[in-house]
């Protein structure tokens, strides 16, 4: 008896355990195989791209000027208005002019007394010339005669030197603009005394249109990027090298300018070249001494391959990686190098090359190896035609998670709602058990 009973215990075991096992074969056969998740993908490819760098710079004016007497002498007016724009010529001060035009006025007089002696040696010579070919006079008193007149020559000749003189400085009692340009504010007032040996000047002229842009760049990255133009891994644009600015708020220069040189040397004290650019201000909104930041382009990069910023993922060690498409439409995972950002994209130096699938929206749904489909990123999906779907309604508050207000179970479509007037619904037929 006791054996029949241990039986029957293993029998019933073994056929629940068959039962079991039965439906829960018959779950995961009732049951699809989960789809593959969607991911938008681009497809890299080689082009060729700026190598435009980021470097600080100051504006500087292209010509300027300090406004020095020439004179010395009394300050009796300033014409000009402080801040404005004179252009070359322009009357700026007034020096004293009275005592300038005495000396103008002395040296003409002068001028004139050596003219009155040259007359008086030239009808002397030529009076001994004709007595002297009448055997009358003596030839010593021929030579004295034209000895007396080139002195006379020489005489007017000094008196006319001083009459320029004079007038030269009666000129430059009025200090003019020597550039075009704008000028800022007057250091002396009327009644200063100015001397032309003085080291004070009396304004200052800049020139703000073009102006000029100085760039500072490490002499390692200028160095880097000879070798590689060298390599043949860069080439130069055939136009001039093109240059942008961005002021210090962050907002670029609406005027583009162009790269004119680097310095042949290396400052010794920071270890960088001095890089000048030049912009167009008609505006005169460059001034001198100006922050800016100036995109340079030094040259194009060959066969270059770019992702959009947002493929760009970081391990906790903060290293770039990017989720790659296979040929089995199964995810991996590549660590890459970056190098420089263009535009919206990220170069990559090292872990890619063309025609590989980077996924760039849809991280969240996959993981290493885990097959996915892939579509063409659109970075600005269209909008849907027509009116948007009406949302659905909302439950009542404190109403339970997937019930009725009642209570009851909610209806689906499997399962439809009891009719009206509390009948119940027909019983289906059981089904056939397997």
């Amino acid at each position: 008896m006791r054996t029949n009973r241990l039986t029957l215990a293993a029998l019933v075991i073994s056929a629940a355990f068959l039962s079991a096992c039965q439906q829960e074969e018959s779950q995961a056969q009732g049951q699809p195989e989960r789809p593959p998740s969607e991911v938008a993908v681009v497809t890299t490819k080689t082009e060729e791209l700026p190598i435009t760098n980021e470097l600080p710079g100051r504006i500087a004016a292209t010509r300027t000027a300090e406004v020095r007497p020439r004179v010395s002498g009394i300050v009796v007016e300033r014409v000009f208005e402080q801040g404005t724009t004179v252009q070359q010529g322009d009357v700026l001060y007034r020096i004293d002019p009275k005592p300038f035009q005495v000396q103008v006025d002395s040296a003409e007089g002068t001028l004139a007394r050596a003219r009155a002696a040259q007359t008086q040696a030239r009808n002397t010579a030529d009076r001994q010339e004709q007595l002297r070919r009448s055997n009358v006079a003596t030839q010593q008193n021929f030579d004295d005669a034209v000895a007396l007149l080139a002195q006379a020559d020489a005489d007017v000749a000094i008196a006319e030197a001083g009459v320029a003189s004079a007038r030269l400085n009666l000129q430059y009692t009025n200090v003019t603009a020597p550039i075009s340009g704008r000028i800022g504010r007057a250091l002396i007032t009327e009644g200063a005394l100015v001397s032309q040996s003085g080291t004070e000047n009396l304004a200052t002229i800049q020139q703000l249109d073009p102006v000029y842009a100085d760039f500072t760049q490490t002499a390692t990255d200028v160095i880097r990027l000879r070798k590689a133009l060298q390599d043949g891994q860069l080439m130069t644009d055939a136009n001039e090298a093109a240059a942008q600015l961005v002021l210090d708020d962050g907002t670029p220069y609406p005027e583009k300018g162009r790269l004119l040189f680097s310095e042949a040397a290396v400052d010794e004290t920071t270890g960088q070249i001095t890089l000048r650019g030049e912009f167009a201000n008609p505006n005169g909104d460059l001034l001198p001494g100006m922050y800016v930041r100036g995109l340079i382009q030094q040259g194009i990069e060959r066969n270059a391959i770019a992702v959009p910023q947002q493929a760009i993922q970081r391990d906790t060690a903060g290293k770039a990686l990017v989720y790659v498409v296979n040929g089995e439409s199964k995810v991996e995972i590549r660590p890459v190098t970056t190098s420089r950002v263009v535009g919206d994209r990220w170069v990559i130096s090292n872990g890619l090359k063309a025609d590989e699938k980077i996924i760039v929206e849809g991280f969240q749904k996959v993981g290493p190896g885990a097959p996915v489909k892939a579509v063409d990123w659109n970075p600005q999906p269209a909008k849907p035609e027509g009116d948007a779907a009406p949302a659905a309604p909302t439950k009542p508050e404190g109403a339970p998670a997937g019930n009725d207000p009642a209570g009851a179970p909610a209806a689906s479509a499997d399962k439809p709602a009891a009719p009206e007037g509390g009948a119940k619904p027909a019983q289906a037929a059981p089904a056939q058990a397997k």
